[in-house]
């Protein structure tokens, strides 16, 4: 497998890989094999298909009924900038024979424009408006997985998931809310052959940064009390508020990120036994802790009676768990920066960078992708991770696995005694 973001290369022959393509595909869905020349970003989106249970043979459902349509696209942030995308794609869309499509953040299609017969044919694969286009209810296609992967991707022919689909190309890019860096949906230009070439996805790419861009200049200022929070691999956790960037000692680090995760908020009494590990410690030492912690977030986002912060927190690691969750274990492994405030012993900051890092290594470990496992093992906290170099042993080539093989017989000896 080759890992590429464009199905095809400038100059390829669209034919020969469509055959070739249809013959991998064929492999796949009888055995479960995935052969040459089958992109690995394709292969993954292929296994989550899978896993998912979807059809082959399948059209997409529709998940947004006519009579809520209109009503849920005109409240949803993209609909701003729709005359911006209808501007800088229609052309393209019309000369081509293309449609551009846009969906929200599960993959369902919102508008779908462009070329009149292009639009009466995808109609046969329900690719209109309200249908559900995700990965896990349409299989692999470009605005489904640019979502799952969280960036631009090209798919050709037999790249699909679903048969119906096979005789169309399309390239998405997802895009976000600048303030934040939610996802909101993503932008997907869909048509033939001659969609099937790096200038598809470089020009969808740039319509979805344009957007973006657009989307900040609508939107107000962010108030000072949003907050972002970055804490992997650093013992002092990031606080950039307001566009101010503050280093946090370890303590309101623990604090912070133990909050960040409780919107509800924690009684006093339950985040004394959350952060310390010592039971002398009295509740007079965290209020004074707190009221310190006060003193640099400024009075309004933390509040008391319970302790909890008032201001939406968008943190590092919360994100590698939503992408996990998705299914993007690539882009889930790329977003892991280290442990969680790897010096830290409070017992609830120890209990959410195990199970973090607990679920980054078991998915590593299943998707069984040499590349990600060879990272992680070679990373500082994975030198002496023994199933990740027991997997990474696994799935090299055996003309590759010496190296792998003599660390691994050393940990044994090591962790044996």
């Amino acid at each position: 497998m080759t890992e590429s973001w464009v199905a095809l290369t400038a100059g390829a022959d669209p034919a020969e890989q469509r055959r070739k393509l249809g013959r991998a595909y064929e492999s796949f869905t009888a055995a479960g094999r995935v052969e040459r020349p089958v992109r690995q970003v394709v292969a993954e989106s292929w296994r989550r298909s899978a896993h998912a249970r979807v059809s082959p043979e399948g059209t997409a459902a529709v998940e947004i009924a006519d009579d809520t349509l209109a009503a849920y696209r005109d409240g949803h942030p993209l609909a701003r900038v729709m005359p911006l995308i209808r501007e800088l794609t229609c052309g393209y869309a019309m000369d081509g024979e293309h449609l551009v499509a846009v969906c929200d953040a599960r993959g369902r299609l919102l508008w779908v424009e462009g070329h009149a017969g292009a639009r009466k044919r995808a109609d046969a694969m329900n690719f209109v408006p309200g249908a559900g286009w995700a990965e896990a209810a349409a299989g692999t296609n470009a605005p489904g997985t640019a979502i799952a992967e969280d960036r631009p991707v090209q798919v050709f022919a037999a790249e699909h998931f679903r048969r119906p689909v096979h005789h169309w190309t399309c390239a998405a890019a997802p895009v976000h809310d600048p303030r934040t860096g939610r996802v909101l949906g993503a932008v997907d230009i869909t048509g033939g052959d001659r969609l099937a070439h790096p200038h598809s996805l470089a020009f969808i790419g740039a319509v979805a940064r344009a957007a973006e861009s657009h989307l900040a200049l609508l939107q107000p200022a962010a108030p000072t009390e949003n907050l972002r929070l970055s804490a992997l691999g650093r013992n002092e956790a990031l606080l950039v508020t307001g566009g101010r960037r503050t280093a946090l000692s370890r303590r309101h680090s623990e604090i912070v990120t133990l909050l960040a995760g409780r919107p509800e908020g924690v009684p006093g009494d339950e985040l004394l036994v959350e952060l310390y590990e010592d039971e002398s410690v009295t509740p007079v030492t965290l209020r004074a802790e707190l009221s310190r912690l006060r003193g640099v977030l400024g009075p309004e986002p933390l509040r008391s009676r319970p302790y909890r912060l008032a201001a939406r927190v968008d943190t590092d690691f919360a994100a590698v768990g939503r992408l996990l969750a998705s299914g993007a274990v690539t882009a889930a492994a790329n977003a892991y920066t280290g442990p969680l405030l790897p010096g830290s012993q409070a017992p609830a900051v120890v209990r959410l960078r195990r199970r973090l890092a607990d679920q980054l290594r078991a998915a590593l470990v299943a998707r069984a992708d040499p590349v990600l496992l060879a990272d992680w093992a070679n990373s500082p906290w994975g030198e002496e991770d023994l199933p990740v170099w027991r997997a990474l042993a696994r799935a090299l080539p055996g003309g590759q696995r010496a190296p792998a093989l003599a660390r691994l017989r050393e940990l044994d000896r090591t962790q044996r005694g």
